[in-house]
């Protein structure tokens, strides 16, 4: 059992009230080879954890080489007890854990899921339920804040869901994972052959919307700000109204 306040932590303030504490776990703690994008350096695997200030989860990932399924199973194990609120993703080959959007912002992603329900593709369903789509040929596993899925291909008893089952998703950025929304995301969705991207960035007050995914990442983009409308292309063809929507 190793505690997170006692794995050589530096925390690093953070904004929202919250810190970042980057954990080195050692080999008889958690110990993942195989994959260069798994941090891995003479047994040790870095893990970046978002936590309330006076906040101390125990998590006990059991020695598990293997990988990007080798960082799937840690991260079960650390969702086992994480504070509720909060969400695990793996980014960059590194297992994260961040908080999920603020209650002010609930208006907005109601708002995006209700405007998108009627345009689903058939057999699909927008939700905003929290959920964990892997995109095992790019170490990446995602929980976005809105997710347009495939309903049969979703009905497993994991909670590894394909991302190939997703053909919109959803991001809303905050202090902590504008880069991951802005960058890193938008690269895998759009190589993994997610459709439609909508990035609602509330720090700017914009709305991008990607498509047109391809081997190299989106080839298009629309982005307007808060109030305008913008055009969401097929399978879901449509104007998306922001004017209710504030930051």
């Amino acid at each position: 059992m190793a505690l997170v306040s006692d794995l050589g932590v530096e925390p690093v303030p953070l904004s929202d009230g919250c810190t970042e504490k980057r954990a080195r776990l050692s080999a008889d703690t958690a110990t993942l080879s195989g994959n260069p994008l798994t941090q891995v350096r003479k047994g040790i695997m870095a893990v970046m954890v978002e936590i309330p200030r006076g906040t101390v989860r125990e998590i006990s990932p059991t020695p598990d080489p293997g990988g990007f399924e080798g960082l799937c199973r840690v991260l079960e194990k650390i969702e086992m007890h994480l504070p509720d609120g909060y969400r695990s993703e793996i980014v960059r080959g590194r297992i994260t854990v961040s908080p999920w959007s603020k209650g002010k912002y609930r208006p907005v992603l109601v708002n995006l899921v209700r405007q998108l329900e009627p345009h689903t593709p058939e057999g699909h369903l927008a939700d905003r339920s929290p959920l964990l789509f892997r995109f095992p040929d790019h170490s990446r596993s995602y929980g976005p804040d809105v997710h347009v899925s495939d309903e049969e291909l979703t009905n497993i008893d994991s909670i590894h869901l394909p991302g190939e089952a997703l053909s919109l998703v959803g991001e809303l950025t905050s202090s902590s994972t504008a880069d991951f929304d802005r960058l890193d995301k938008v690269e895998v969705y759009g190589k993994a052959g997610v459709q439609v991207y909508v990035l609602v960035d509330v720090l700017n007050s914009t709305v991008t919307v990607y498509s047109s995914p391809s081997e190299t990442g989106y080839r298009r983009h629309t982005q307007v700000k808060f109030g305008d409308k913008v055009r969401v292309p097929a399978p879901f063809d449509f104007e998306l109204d922001t004017s209710e929507w504030k930051a």
